[in-house]
């Protein structure tokens, strides 16, 4: 599994849908049939992977949006994408493939 880094570029799998209630969303896998839930900040960061972003767009835009510093940013959006793919919610392209 290739590491993630601020260069990787992730969006949301194809095979999920995902709700909002109160500010908070879920997450259903299509495929596995297996409930996600994200806080409100969390949140932010799924809609933001309904498009293709490297993981330096992110930290750039959250940063941007919430009164966080940079690398404490950074660590709190890799470790959530990690989860995220580790249970099969997001994917990781490849960057040559969307220039």
């Amino acid at each position: 599994m290739k590491t993630l880094d601020e260069s990787s570029v992730v969006v949301a799998a194809d095979h999920t849908t995902s709700a909002e209630v109160d500010g908070e969303s879920v997450i259903l896998d299509l495929d596995g049939g297996v409930y996600y839930g994200l806080n409100s900040s969390g949140s932010r960061i799924w809609k933001k992977l309904q498009e293709k972003k490297t993981i330096e767009e992110l930290i750039d835009e959250i940063t941007k949006e919430y009164d966080v510093g940079r690398s404490e940013c950074e660590d709190d959006i890799l470790s959530l994408v990690q989860d995220l793919r580790e249970n099969n919610l997001i994917n990781i392209v490849d960057a040559q493939k969307i220039k």
